[in-house]
């Protein structure tokens, strides 16, 4: 065994690797860059080294957990024995593992010529294909041309599927289903592929309508024993991006799941494989609900590729699988480590079996309300779940600020259970439980979409999650969120007739206005006179308390106007009696709707909110950051969604959107500006590709508004922006004429003929 390994990664899978290295005694080594300085990874080494540029901060990928040479100096500098490369990164770099090898370091997974041959997504179909396991058709060629993708497609059928031979993870996956939109869609996978992995080669595959995405953990000693886990379903995806995974699928049967299993060892041992890693397949789905004959027998399954690392949802499998007689758990990255030091497995196939049902839940930083835009922020609150059956995996802590510069991955969420619907209960209760205040998040999103009638029936596939959102978004939708605010009807303050309970999205308003209102109260004091123009109580001297109005607005929504008075301020007495601090029983209304009774209660981070009797408790926290244009921001969460609500000045923003021209284009995300296909000056119209913007493996195109001309660019290629920075303004044709136009002349000739407009990119 060895002393020490370091780990060449960072948030929560470094993490992972560093307990299980303390558990089997083993020293540590943390590398980190400077915007990492302090996470949690970092704490909880024995030895943490810095990466990055000594005359200089960059945190850049590129410059810390992507440098080689700088890893393996940390190496020697620490007496580490190995590095476990962890997954992204240098995980499955061919390169990285021979460098190790050079320098004298194990490197904790298979040997190079796996990574290699395996990375390469043509040449390990064709090595997987030899050894007799399925494939799907698709273009066979090394390095294929434009043209002979085409002519593969054309050969195939349509639909295909795009991928960059040396990716993963799905990033610079694209699905054509027309042949009109193959060579575009050829030319945008080759330029990710070529940003993410250094190498635009792809390959085509067909498309599987509505397939499932199954895949099978393996594990093999450098002595002749390969064995597989069993499998994990990995379906639920969105952008080729898995959400959800469990172990294991409900769609296989018995005579399946061998097959599946043989296939995946045959792989493994086609590369010569050692270590963890998984081979993954695509299957047909089959509707549940059909006669039994159909799910009999082996299911038709093809090999997509293999990942020679650890996976991100392997702890389904180690709270799923059992082995030998006592059913003990395995520990992955346990026996990466045991392997890598020339331990043999101890166990057989026949000693591994399912027990139970295990379901995995990816908590990103991202917004799903806004196309699931990547976003970023510090951490004000995380209460991370617990609870029989619970598990988490998380790689950040309160005051983590999250950028754009690394994967939007934040925490994994997983439960057990003995059967399904027990694990899917305990992970809708656990994400329920989950409370991340600072960065908008998909918790929420992922609570509903277990709720799904397909997904609790075990009906799944690909494209379920993008199918739902499309057709059935109620499904998906936050209850509270303000974009399904509906329309508040004015009433005059004194309305008689009953008022109905507020809409979620209504309560929402009202407890950030109470939070804020709470603010203004002095603490009580029982023994002394308050002076009753100190509180927030409205009241006036010979009539009824005043409304204090709070104007607050969500990103993205109109801005909405709670006005509070106390009840009870009708005379000197009741109005100087703080005796009941903050529990004050109030009226309050929406932008002029009928009044509520309401009352509001701080308990620590948890604000209770009860109006006319119904009580819901809401998470708070307030980001009073320096340099917020509006001041500080109240983050409210509830079930798993959470949202920033701001002061709204119609003053300031009326004097701020004078100055603004609405063709001003503004990032949707922070991330970096990687292609400008706009000159200012040059004549663009609606719709037209202007900018790209890349983020946490995600591409967005940024478009012109409306036919014009691009009055403003202030985006550079290689740049990087913060969320709703100005990246250029386009400025329609009608007053870009008019700017152009001379001014009038009483005594001028007649006007000279309009010239012709700028040529239009295309």
């Amino acid at each position: 065994m060895f002393d020490t390994v370091l780990v060449a990664n960072r948030g929560e899978i470094a993490l992972r690797v560093i307990r299980t290295l303390r558990r089997l005694g083993v020293r540590s080594v943390a590398v980190f860059s400077d915007a990492d300085a302090d996470a949690p990874h970092v704490r909880e080494a024995d030895v943490a080294v810095r990466l990055g540029p000594a005359d200089r901060s960059d945190s850049s990928a590129a410059e810390t957990y992507l440098r080689t040479d700088r890893i393996l100096a940390a190496a020697r500098r620490t007496g580490a024995q190995a590095v476990h490369p962890g997954y992204g990164f240098l995980a499955e770099n061919p390169g990285f593992a021979r460098a190790c090898a050079d320098a004298g370091l194990v490197f904790i997974g298979p040997p190079p010529g796996a990574v290699e041959l395996m990375g390469d997504k043509i040449n390990a179909k064709e090595a997987v294909r030899a050894a007799g396991v399925p494939v799907v058709p698709g273009s066979r060629a090394t390095a294929p041309s434009d043209e002979e993708l085409v002519a593969a497609a054309d050969e195939i059928g349509y639909p295909v599927l795009l991928k960059p031979s040396a990716g993963g993870g799905g990033k610079g996956m694209r699905l054509v289903r027309d042949s009109a939109d193959l060579p575009t869609e050829i030319a945008a996978a080759r330029r990710v592929a070529r940003t993410a992995f250094g190498d635009d080669t792809l390959l085509l595959e067909r498309w599987v309508d509505r397939p499932r995405h199954i895949e099978v953990q393996v594990l093999a000693d450098a002595h002749g024993t390969t064995v597989h886990l069993g499998e994990r379903e990995c379906s639920l995806q969105r952008r080729h991006q898995k959400l959800i995974e469990e172990a294991p699928s409900v769609l296989l049967n018995a005579e399946t799941r061998a097959a599946m299993g043989a296939a995946a060892v045959r792989a493994a041992e086609s590369c010569g494989y050692t270590g963890a890693g998984t081979v993954e397949f695509i299957v047909p789905g089959i509707d549940p609900d059909a006669p039994a004959s159909a799910s009999e027998g082996v299911r038709d399954f093809f090999f997509m590729e293999m990942n020679t690392r650890l996976q991100v949802e392997h702890p389904v499998t180690e709270l799923a699988v059992a082995v030998g007689a006592d059913s003990a758990r395995l520990d992955l990255v346990e026996w990466q480590v045991r392997v890598a030091a020339g331990e043999s497995l101890s166990f057989t196939q026949s000693d591994i079996s399912f027990l139970g049902h295990a379901i995995e839940a990816r908590i990103c930083a991202e917004d799903p309300e806004r196309d699931f835009l990547p976003t970023g922020g510090r951490i004000l609150t995380l209460d991370e779940p617990r609870g029989e059956g619970i598990r988490v995996d998380s790689g950040v802590a309160p005051g983590t600020v999250v950028t754009s510069a690394y994967d939007p991955m934040l925490v994994k969420v997983i439960a057990y259970g003995p059967d399904r619907p027990t694990a899917l209960r305990r992970l809708r209760a656990a994400l329920a439980d989950t409370r991340i205040l600072g960065v908008t998040t998909n918790t929420g999103f992922l609570r509903r979409l277990l709720a799904h009638p397909d997904v609790t029936a075990g009906r799944l596939d690909t494209g379920l999650v993008e199918r739902t959102a499309q057709e059935q978004p109620a499904l998906l939708t936050a209850p509270y969120s303000p974009a399904n605010a509906p329309t508040q009807n004015a009433t005059t303050p004194d309305a008689t007739t009953p008022a109905e309970t507020p809409a979620p999205t209504h309560l929402l308003y009202c407890a950030a206005a109470l939070a804020r209102h709470l603010e203004l109260t002095p603490p009580a004091d029982p023994d002394g006179w308050t002076d009753p123009f100190s509180l927030p109580s409205g009241w006036r001297l010979g009539g009824t308390p005043a409304w204090t109005t709070h104007r607050l607005r969500t990103p993205g929504q109109d801005p909405v106007a709670v006005s509070i008075r106390s009840i009870t301020a009708g005379n000197v007495a009741d109005a100087t009696d703080n005796s009941a601090g903050p529990a004050r029983e109030v009226e309050l209304r929406l932008d002029g709707g009928p009044a509520h009774r309401a009352r509001a209660t701080l308990a620590g981070d948890r604000l209770h909110l009860t109006v006319d009797g119904l009580r819901t408790t809401f998470s708070l926290a307030t980001d009073a950051s320096p340099g917020l244009a509006a001041g500080p921001v109240t983050w409210l969460g509830v079930e798993g969604d959470a949202w920033p609500l701001h002061a709204y000045d119609p003053v300031v923003e009326s004097t701020a959107g004078a100055g603004a021209h609405h063709g001003a284009l503004t990032a949707p995300m922070p991330g970096t500006v990687t292609v400008v296909k706009t000159a200012a000056g040059e004549t663009v119209r609606k719709g037209q590709p202007l900018l790209v913007l890349e983020a946490m493996k995600m591409e967005h195109v940024i478009a012109a508004p409306h036919d014009g001309v691009v009055a403003e660019l202030r985006a550079t290629a290689g740049a990087t922006v913060a969320m709703e920075d100005l990246l250029a303004v386009v400025t329609p044709v009608e007053e870009a004429a008019a700017e152009d136009a001379p001014a009038a002349d009483a005594s001028a000739g007649p006007a000279a003929a309009a010239t012709e407009p700028a040529a239009v990119r295309p």
